[in-house]
């Protein structure tokens, strides 16, 4: 009889649970396989390049313009069919251009490609930023033998217009959706780098940090985000927010392929894909930093399990109880070190692009914005005015929060964590669950936690890696390491994964509120008598 009740209750559920067609939004075949897993295919003939690029195209046409309308690709690339048959072609010959060939990537549209794209950085005012030249990254991606795909959306100007903006809202693309529960945030400004991975729209897409960019969205979204150390990789030919933090980093389903993608990015001959073991945290020891877990209840037991895991993978654990003390008004002094260097680099940036481009400065963004009635419809640009009127980078506010920043990160912040407590990584959760996406308000996120923040002012080496789901929302675990510890942090990063495997595919669940009914209707139907 039991049998029986549990029909009556499963008919019960799909009566008031809404409906939703994930089975038809899910990927299928090679489009739902990880970077490493699409070369391994490949390579073996079970498919092309060409059929990849249609394939991704058709996908990108079905749920991310119809369908859940994700708007995580702002645009797609003429030229990548054709490319992708010159990649088959020289396949065929035997002649491989690298671990990348002919595989697709999507660039976050503030980086630059010689394809007939723009760059925009989400906004209006580069709508004709089409600059003909490759960033040196992309030109390592090309030369490792990747299709750049086309450009994803993302927080307009990389989230640093407005103190009241909304992440993944951009002037031309609208707002990037989470794929896990579409009405959630899908945090910045790498927002639909990491969407198009998670719903397996390219297996592989590059995103910037300046502060939280990469590692942020990676986590709200179920992927793995690699924030290397400042300099590993160039910014030239980027939209610039922060010279002393920018910094571009793969966005991939697995660490196996953020490190191919890596390989190809760093023009150093650190080979990162061949550092990676399964045993790389044995007799290894983490600094666990208790002080950042937060006051979330929800995480504390995915956290245990991963730390749980971490030791049976080999690690000795270390707890960090108290923070180290940070400078007065130390996120006054971060936030001055930003509007200057933002003003002085995308000034710079504005100045060298084509002569047709009107805007060639700050203050001629912020006339543009206030003539463009979508670019301030939903936030205003506080943060350009804020920055337009900063001094130069020799000016004493200037020079002296930079100071101050990196020691208090640095000198007084990982490297002393790593030193005095005698571990090689600190350890804490990535962040917390999406809260929802708020076009009113802007980005109204419950206390943070994690020390990303430091590891972006610092300019160190930061890993996420999917660690499980609350209420079906992804959250990650970080991994941080000294400057130049990128091989070995990565390394760190791949062997909890592989011991874990908590990496889930989206449900394009429409909101959470279904969840109360599927959850409630399973706790009653389990308390059922046997008959």
């Amino acid at each position: 009889m039991k049998k029986l009740a549990l029909v009556t209750w499963m008919v019960l559920l799909c009566a008031c649970v809404p409906k939703v067609e994930a089975p038809a939004l899910q990927a299928e075949g090679s489009l739902a396989m990880s970077l490493p897993e699409m070369a391994a295919a490949l390579n073996a003939g079970d498919v092309s390049s060409a059929t990849l690029v249609a394939g991704y195209v058709k996908r990108i046409d079905a749920i991310d313009r119809a369908g859940p309308e994700l708007r995580a690709v702002l645009s797609v690339n003429p030229l990548a069919m054709q490319e992708a048959r010159n990649m088959d072609r020289l396949r065929e010959e035997g002649r491989l251009l690298g671990p990348l060939h002919g595989i697709p990537i999507l660039l976050k549209d503030n980086i630059e490609s010689k394809d007939p794209m723009a760059t925009t950085a989400g906004s209006l005012a580069l709508k004709d930023n089409v600059t003909g030249r490759d960033a040196p990254l992309v030109d390592g991606l090309r030369k490792a033998g990747a299709i750049i795909l086309g450009k994803t959306n993302m927080s307009e100007w990389a989230n640093f217009r407005s103190e009241s903006s909304m992440s993944g809202w951009s002037g031309l693309g609208g707002q990037v959706k989470n794929p896990h529960m579409l009405d959630r945030n899908p945090c910045g400004s790498s927002s639909g780098s990491a969407v198009a991975v998670a719903a397996s729209l390219v297996a592989g897409a590059v995103g910037t940090e300046t502060n939280g960019s990469i590692i942020c969205p990676a986590t709200v979204n179920g992927i793995v985000g690699f924030k290397p150390t400042l300099g590993l990789i160039s910014q030239q030919f980027i939209v610039p927010i922060s010279p002393t933090q920018d910094t571009a980093g793969p966005m991939t389903k697995t660490v196996a392929g953020a490190a191919i993608m890596l390989d190809a990015m760093d023009d150093a001959e650190t080979n990162y894909l061949s550092g990676l073991s399964v045993d790389a945290l044995r007799g290894k020891r983490l600094g666990v930093v208790r002080f950042a877990v937060g006051d979330d209840r929800s995480l504390w037991p995915l956290f245990e399990a991963a730390l749980l895991t971490l030791q049976t993978a080999g690690a000795e654990l270390v707890d960090i109880e108290k923070s180290y003390p940070l400078p007065d008004n130390f996120q006054g002094l971060a936030f001055t070190v930003l509007l200057h260097e933002f003003k002085a680099s995308l000034n710079d940036y504005l100045a060298n692009l084509a002569p047709r481009l009107p805007h060639r400065s700050l203050a001629d963004l912020i006339a543009f914005n206030r003539d463009t009635e979508r670019e301030l419809v939903l936030f205003d640009q506080s943060i350009f005015e804020r920055a337009v009127v900063t001094e130069s980078l020799t000016a004493l506010a200037y020079t002296d929060a930079r100071e101050k920043t990196y020691v208090a990160t640095r000198n007084e912040g990982i490297d002393r964590y790593l030193t005095e407590y005698e571990v090689d990584f600190l350890i804490a959760p990535s962040g917390i669950p999406a809260p929802r996406a708020d076009p009113v308000n802007g980005d109204v996120w419950p206390p943070f936690v994690g020390i990303g923040w430091m590891a972006a002012i610092a300019g160190y080496p930061h890993a996420t890696v999917p660690m499980g789901t609350v209420s079906r929302l992804p959250v990650g675990l970080s991994v941080i390491g000294r400057a130049g510890d990128d091989a070995a942090v990565l390394a760190a990063a791949y062997a909890y994964e592989q011991a874990s495997g908590l990496r889930v595919e989206p449900d394009y669940l429409p909101a959470a509120e279904g969840l109360v009914h599927i959850e409630s209707g399973l706790a009653r139907w389990k308390s059922l008598p046997e008959m």
